[in-house]
């Protein structure tokens, strides 16, 4: 049998009861003080705002790679989390801010990882291959991340789609076809287009990747590189990457 007392020794105002309940000998004891009760405010374990918008940003990725932008919404991301929905607004604004914060780590995740393979050296088509392995290895290791930059951006956001992505990875592939026109006597104007035709390319094979892993990410970036490098005319028979690329990858 339960029942609420003040007590008067612990400081308490008479408005804040302290539960209390009536054990077998009579005695009145707090009910959070003995196995079975609830804790007291002062054991539970809080998150910091921090840790927090942590937590908030890593479900809202699942719910939107699942669902898609429109599909998700605050009340299940923010039941998922264990939170009301203003704890959501409060640290996004709202769906929009929370999409946004979640697409721009992806980009950087996805942009770092293909900038780091065309700074690393090498021949133009050890490049080329890095950064086709770059591309796929981000689709291996954040698939979630990848489904959500391939789907729609919402409207009336100007940057964060997929195809702004893509170009900008183009841009940095430009510089690299450009030398190689230049070497083979090719007019370099077109570098930005072919760059464009490249990276659509190894993006395009990475959305199919994602749901056909009959071929490991080694082999499709070795095919890939195979069309892109050789051409429809001088396809090699078995394509490889070449060694210095294996080791680094």
């Amino acid at each position: 049998m339960s029942r609420t007392l003040v007590g008067p020794s612990d400081g308490h105002a008479p408005h804040d009861p302290i539960p209390y309940r009536t054990t077998t000998r009579g005695h009145n004891v707090r009910v959070s003080e003995h196995n079975g009760g609830k804790k007291s405010r002062a054991s539970r374990s809080r998150m910091t705002g921090r840790e927090r918008r942590e937590q908030l940003i890593g479900i809202g990725r699942k719910h939107f790679a699942d669902k898609g932008f429109e599909g998700a919404t605050i009340e299940e991301i923010a039941s998922s989390a264990g939170v009301s929905k203003p704890v959501v607004y409060e640290h996004f604004g709202g769906k929009e801010g929370l999409y946004a914060v979640v697409v721009d780590r992806e980009i950087e995740a996805l942009l770092g990882g293909v900038t780091h393979a065309l700074d690393s050296g090498g021949t133009s088509r050890q490049l080329i291959e890095r950064a086709a392995l770059a591309l796929l290895d981000y689709v291996e290791h954040n698939t979630d991340g990848f489904r959500i930059l391939v789907r729609d951006s919402p409207a009336g956001q100007a940057t964060g789609s997929f195809a702004s992505l893509m170009s900008d990875i183009s841009s940095q592939v430009d510089h690299i076809l450009a030398a190689q026109f230049k070497k083979h006597s090719l007019d370099p104007k077109a570098a930005p287009m072919y760059a464009q035709m490249l990276v659509g390319m190894v993006a395009l094979t990475g959305q199919w990747w994602l749901d056909n892993r009959k071929f490991k990410k080694h082999e499709v970036a070795a095919h890939v590189v195979n069309l892109a490098w050789n051409g429809l005319t001088g396809l090699e028979p078995k394509p490889e990457l070449t060694p210095e690329t294996l080791e680094q990858g």
